[in-house]
């Protein structure tokens, strides 16, 4: 391996985590693979173990690693970033990170509204709602699950739409005229579906957002978000009056 050759000009840890950085753009890392261990990475850059300690802790500190004692160091999976407070269009999100969206609609329908989503749509038990069920994909991978209730009343078209091509969130926007958005945040275990939908394992968390969207006055949908915890994350900045 000629890795450590010509390098001299950089310290040596920087050349180690731009030869890993590489390795994971040309997809000889892939999400969840172990990296070469500490002593291999030593013997082929000519350097101790303790530089090499140093190049895995700045890239574990950067969110590009996974260091587990007694087992190894693994390339983290992509973990996509959004906006907490805004409501952003997950389709556009996705294509301004230059990356490839596409939608599964896994149910559009009419339902029964059971006891629970009553509540929530602050309508009474066994009225009629809509409801979609989405995978929502970033380069083939599944980044949110979405569920929504739909009062009829003020979205009756919602059952035509074909939200392969616009989302329910950016059809609600231009149809609905929504107006106020409330969020409720929470780390939930995923159920049997959900896991499934999302391909997650059995022990892995989800962010869960449950969001209500008005119009004007008018409760018009309850939704349900499910983001797998180890590829999503949501920030938010804030400026504070001097």
């Amino acid at each position: 391996m000629d890795t450590a050759v010509n390098q001299t000009a950089k310290p040596r840890f920087q050349c180690i985590k731009e030869h890993i950085l590489d390795g994971i753009h040309r997809q000889l890392y892939l999400p969840g693979c172990k990296i070469p261990s500490e002593l291999d990475l030593a013997r082929d850059f000519a350097v101790s173990r303790m530089t090499v300690n140093k190049a895995l802790r700045e890239l574990s500190d950067e969110g590009v690693l996974l260091r587990f004692a007694g087992d190894g160091t693994y390339v983290a999976e992509n973990k996509v970033a959004a906006p907490l407070l805004d409501v952003n269009n997950i389709r556009q999100e996705i294509h301004t990170r230059g990356h490839h969206y596409v939608a599964d609609v896994v149910s559009l329908c009419a339902l029964a509204a059971d006891q629970e989503t009553a509540q929530y749509l602050e309508v009474e038990p066994g009225m009629d709602l809509y409801y979609s069920l989405i995978v929502h994909r970033e380069d083939g991978l599944a980044v949110q699950l979405e569920e929504r209730f739909v009062h009829p009343h003020w979205v009756p078209d919602y059952l035509a739409q074909d939200f392969t091509r616009e989302t329910p969130n950016s059809y609600l926007r231009r149809s609905a005229s929504l107006t106020e958005i409330e969020h409720a945040i929470s780390a939930v275990m995923p159920g049997v579906r959900e896991q499934s939908l999302l391909a997650l394992n059995a022990n892995e968390p989800c962010l869960l957002v449950q969001r209500h969207s008005h119009s004007h006055k008018n409760l018009v949908s309850f939704t349900r978000l499910w983001h797998p915890g180890h590829r999503y994350s949501l920030h938010s900045r804030v400026l504070l009056d001097s």
